[in-house]
């Protein structure tokens, strides 16, 4: 490998982002059920303050890959802004067995109505399944499926932002590093390829890294395959951009998820699906006309932190500035109001937002593929080279005629920068944000 500096750091730590469509053309307000709690993590919690002095020098998996934002780092990957079209052979080999097993529910693709009353924002099924049932169970529809997470605990509030990292995310990491805050992150794939320095900045808060989709699509009209594209391309982005880690969580665009994508999403890669119980619809704020106001969102967050029971999930985003001061209007009333404000991985997961790692500080457990990554806690998984090939190769398949490219409503500057090899340790996080700085 090529080191694009003479004094480029030992590891590399790679991130991709991708771009995603913000406009949300529904208002998703759903029943109140009790979300379940995670599997506990193989690692031992340890909070003692002098944790926080010593940071493990071996906080990633010991395999060194392209710096993040680099052209290397950035061709390794599909194109963005479209369901990627070709997955690689052990993600479509897990997807079949899944299959095979039963595992995955044999429901038929959503279509969407362009000429709809709604504008098409909806995708529906034949008129023979019901959207409510069960068999379908869709969260457009409210429907809701055990083992989802749509509420909190009470008095609990899970803080999450979608479809970062974006240039307005600057602005919010500043704020909630100022208020030593940590929050997760559900991160569309193009957008990582795109901004490359807030990446490497929002994962240097110790914020979960999760998954909002490489593109942005409506999940529900998606082929299984394409579900996997979608999902697996994000999730080997920020496991080849964090030092090996391999996220949780993951969300679904437009809160667009049923019993067959959700399956997918869980049998294949291992990833619990979050929802939320109210939705700012902050996305809007930037939107020509404006779908609401700040008045308006600060009207519903007073009426939201009345009562404590359920624990809140709100549906917020780093899109704009517009949407951060949205949220950092929020935050002293949350504060003041006596809501204990974590992140997901802290209010689920016993502390980790990931399958082989206790946190951003942490070692990591190396995994040979994504596919295998909830094997990381019976036992060591070797690994000499390479987890996963980051090349678009493998398996090819048709797109669905159903996806079409999401377009960027309010176009980021793609960074121009070429952060260096980083391990997680402050120093190093300090350092490739310089190197970011150099280029940008």
């Amino acid at each position: 490998m090529v080191h694009s500096f003479a004094f480029v750091l030992l590891f590399l730590l790679p991130s991709s982002a991708f771009a995603s469509r913000h406009d949300h053309r529904q208002n998703h307000n759903h029943e109140h059920v009790s979300a379940r709690q995670l599997p506990g993590s193989w690692f031992h919690r340890d909070d003692h303050p002098v944790r926080a002095l010593f940071r493990r020098a071996d906080a990633t998996d010991g395999v060194a890959y392209p710096a993040v934002g680099s052209q290397e780092w950035k061709s390794a990957y599909p194109s963005q802004w479209g369901p990627p079209a070709k997955i690689p052979d052990t993600w479509a080999a897990a997807l079949k067995a899944a299959i095979e097993r039963k595992a995955i529910p044999d429901i038929p693709v959503a279509q969407v109505d362009k000429n709809a009353p709604d504008g098409g924002g909806t995708p529906a099924y034949p008129k023979e399944f019901d959207p409510n049932g069960p068999i379908v169970c869709s969260a457009t529809y409210k429907c809701r499926i055990p083992g989802d997470i749509w509420d909190a605990p009470d008095g609990q509030l899970a803080l999450s932002f979608d479809d970062g990292p974006t240039q307005a995310s600057d602005e919010l990491l500043d704020f909630l590093i100022a208020n030593k805050q940590t929050a997760t992150h559900f991160m569309i794939g193009s957008n990582l390829l795109d901004n490359p320095k807030q990446f490497l900045k929002t994962f240097s808060t110790n914020g979960d890294i999760a998954v909002h989709t490489w593109s942005h699509q409506y999940t529900t009209t998606l082929s299984n395959e394409q579900v996997v594209a979608e999902l697996g391309w994000t999730m080997q982005l920020i496991h080849d951009s964090t030092g090996g880690r391999v996220p949780r969580y993951w969300r679904p665009p437009y809160g667009d998820s049923d019993c067959r994508t959700r399956a997918i999403a869980k049998e294949v890669f291992g990833l619990t699906t979050v929802i939320w119980n109210q939705d700012t619809a902050d996305w809007s704020l930037a939107s020509t006309p404006p779908g609401t106001t700040l008045a308006k969102i600060n009207a519903s967050m007073t009426e939201w932190l009345k009562t404590k029971s359920p624990g809140l999930v709100i549906l917020e985003h780093e899109t704009s500035s517009l949407s951060v001061q949205a949220f950092k209007a929020a935050y002293p009333v949350m504060k003041e109001t006596q809501w204990k404000v974590v992140s997901l991985s802290q209010m689920f997961g016993n502390g980790t937002g990931y399958w082989n790692a206790a946190d951003n500080l942490s070692p990591v457990k190396p995994v040979v593929n994504l596919v295998d990554a909830t094997k990381a806690n019976a036992g060591p998984v070797s690994s000499s080279s390479r987890p996963a090939a980051s090349t678009p190769t493998g398996q090819v398949f048709n797109n669905n005629k159903n996806a079409s490219p999401s377009s960027k409503p309010s176009p980021s500057p793609s960074a121009k920068s070429s952060a260096t090899l980083q391990t997680v340790s402050p120093r190093t996080i300090l350092l490739s944000l310089f190197f970011v700085s150099l280029f940008a």
